[in-house]
């Protein structure tokens, strides 16, 4: 059945239970294979974080290479390990994804600029498509937002 008050809502087939966002809930499955895809980008994420906030010897000397003081390896550390607890918390979920998008697409740029491209196609890239592909699995307001229908 269509509402009348929001053109843009699917109809709910059957039993499904339907978001307030007009988005039909995931199911069991999807909802946990979302969380297991997020899990590997995220905990890259974590790591690549703390190594920025322990600033060893090696993360310096690869961060000043492509142009990044110590001072900026902190800020960075911070940005990272903050986007990604706000993408871990449900409410916030889109807007760490969204965040960590465009740190994502920073690395990418630093990784291309200096002739690294396979670094950024073997990791920042995959991790951001990793990271909308569990979000997409697990959140029904995303699945509301996109262009796909049946």
């Amino acid at each position: 059945m269509m509402s009348s008050s929001n053109p843009y809502q699917a109809p709910v087939a059957g039993g499904a239970v339907s978001h307030p966002s007009g988005a039909t809930k995931p199911s069991k499955t999807a909802y946990w294979v979302g969380h297991a895809v997020s899990a590997l980008p995220v905990l890259m994420l974590f790591v690549s974080a703390g190594m920025k906030l322990a600033r060893p010897p090696g993360i310096v000397e690869g961060m000043a290479k492509h142009g990044y003081s110590e001072n900026v390896i902190l800020v960075l550390g911070v940005v990272e390990a903050l986007s990604t607890v706000l993408y871990l918390i449900p409410q916030t979920s889109v807007l760490g994804a969204i965040l960590l998008t465009g740190y994502l697409g920073g690395a990418t740029a630093t990784h291309v600029s200096s002739g690294e491209i396979p670094q950024a196609f073997m990791g920042a890239i995959p991790f951001g498509v990793l990271l909308w592909l569990g979000l997409y699995l697990r959140e029904p307001r995303l699945r509301a937002l996109t262009p796909w229908r049946k």
